[in-house]
């Protein structure tokens, strides 16, 4: 069993910079990939970005270029940079990782882009 922690949204400007932590209750190398999604209203879930076991980083093509994610494995957090804001990247975040086949999120945090 995974606790995610998520913290770090809140309301930015366009242009701005926000960066997002993820802390889990284990260490990052007994879980398999850590993965940030997001979901605008009324719409789906979708990936953001992610970094494998070994910490490899993969991102959404929206994301490329702005979006930074990055971990500290002494404390089992997970980072997202997101720099170069715009409006459409209002959306709660949520952590995610799956252990053994359950998949685990965290209780998600808001970010507002809008002027």
């Amino acid at each position: 069993q995974v606790q995610l922690v998520e913290s770090g949204g809140g309301l930015v400007q366009p242009g701005g910079s926000l960066r997002l932590s993820c802390r889990a209750s284990r260490s990052l190398f007994s879980i398999n990939a850590m993965n940030w999604y997001r979901q605008a209203p009324g719409k789906q879930r979708e990936l953001a970005a992610g970094i494998s076991k070994g910490g490899i980083p993969n991102y959404a093509d929206d994301a490329k270029g702005r979006f930074t994610i990055s971990r500290d494995t002494a404390k089992n957090t997970v980072y997202l940079q997101m720099n170069s804001l715009k409006p459409e990247d209002t959306a709660v975040y949520y952590c995610n990782t799956v252990v053994t086949l359950t998949s685990y999120w965290g209780q998600g945090t808001q970010v507002t882009v809008s002027s």
